[in-house]
């Protein structure tokens, strides 16, 4: 068969890029290695900043993703025990986010993407990328057999691990990694949520807590990563630890019904684009969770390149060899952003100039309102003018 566009992988980036391009006409299948089950179930943290929902008002998908999500108000942090709230939507102008996992940001886009007839085939295995460079075809083996589809374009919005990224010849990519040389232990529990989200600054390390529900919260431990194994702590050294660093010694406990571990580690891959093939979200970059962005970087690549392959089709090709250039200008905006966050919250290998540094940040945001402003105005969004 063939299609217009390929968009292989079905998250956040590649769902968002397939009801974008549904809803400017363009033929397009989404092929996804995981069963429906597992894509609509895995449980992903997930802040739709302000400029992410301009980009589903813009397409008219609002209603369907927005929907009951609560808005972001207050960030709360606690140096030291002792609390400071920012509140980070009126410092950015009254430009808001919103809390919408990102589990329930691919149900309701997968959800809208096949009601309006799209085209999208679950446990696609053995999917491999041919002549990129002239006329692409995608093959991919399921239950059925093999199949392939003749397209003008492929989207890899397959993730860190997929295989988009590992089609592009080695010697045609340039890639930039980083360790920030700690670890985040991440656990859910049946404990009531905090009143916002909640991240704890000290000695002790960081620590955070964040809404999951009416009766579950999700919290956050840093750890040193090859040091141990925190998911070997029994829970009362969970517990010890987390009110300890959030500076609440009667935070109360729970049953913890999840275990893991996030690294923390950033990765970017130039260009995001080889013949006909573009990179979308985690395939191209990877980001810390401080601040919130990967989901975001993943949306914002997905509008631009909805965007750039529906000019492309429609015969001008101008956006499209502009993709590469105009997401890494975000990307590494975002980049700096999350590193220069992390670096305020986290105690770094106890180093005593490290940690003034870092302390004389995080009183910047409270006593120097463009300094507050400016974090505020990445929190939200930016849109970058060319």
């Amino acid at each position: 068969m063939s299609a217009d566009v390929v968009v292989v992988g079905a998250g956040p980036a590649g769902l968002t890029l397939a009801n974008l391009l549904q809803r400017n006409g363009i033929a397009c299948v989404v092929l996804e290695a995981r069963d429906r089950s597992y894509v609509e179930q895995r449980q992903r943290a997930g802040v739709l900043d302000h400029y992410g929902g301009q980009i589903f008002e813009r397409a008219g998908l609002a209603a369907e993703v927005l929907a009951g999500a609560p808005v972001e108000r207050f960030l709360e942090l606690r140096y030291e025990g002792k609390p400071h709230l920012l509140d980070v939507p009126a410092l950015a102008g009254g430009r808001a986010g919103w809390i919408v996992p990102q589990q329930m940001l691919v149900r309701r886009l997968l959800g809208t993407f096949l009601a309006g007839g799209g085209d999208l085939r679950f446990e696609a295995r053995e999917v491999a990328l041919h002549d990129l460079t002239s006329a692409p075809r995608v093959t991919y083996t399921d239950a059925a057999g093999p199949h392939e589809i003749e397209c003008s374009y492929v989207a890899g919005c397959d993730g860190f691990h997929g295989v988009s990224r590992p089609s592009i010849p080695e010697d045609e990519l340039t890639t930039y990694t980083f360790d920030h040389g700690i670890g985040w232990y991440t656990v859910l529990a049946d404990a009531p949520p905090p009143r916002y989200p909640l991240m704890g600054i000290g000695a002790n390390g960081f620590a955070a807590q964040f809404a999951r529900g009416p009766g579950a919260s999700r919290f956050y431990v840093q750890y040193r990563p090859g040091a141990e194994d925190p998911r070997a702590w029994p829970d009362d050294r969970t517990w010890a630890e987390l009110r300890v660093r959030l500076g609440d010694p009667g935070l109360p406990g729970g049953a913890i019904t999840d275990r893991e571990i996030v690294e923390m580690r950033s990765f970017v891959a130039e260009p995001m684009a080889y013949g006909k093939l573009f990179l979308a979200g985690d395939a191209a970059h990877i980001i810390t969770p401080m601040g919130a962005k990967g989901m975001n970087l993943a949306i914002a690549d997905a509008d631009v390149l909805a965007d750039a392959l529906t000019s492309a089709l429609r015969g001008d090709d101008a956006a499209l060899r502009a993709y590469s250039d105009v997401c890494l200008r975000r990307t590494w905006d975002y980049q700096d952003f999350s590193r220069w966050f992390t670096e305020m919250v986290h105690d770094i290998d106890g180093d005593p100039f490290r940690r003034r540094l870092a302390r004389a940040r995080f009183d910047r945001l409270f006593t120097n309102q463009a300094a507050a402003a400016a974090f505020a105005d990445m929190m939200a969004g930016v849109e970058l003018v060319s």
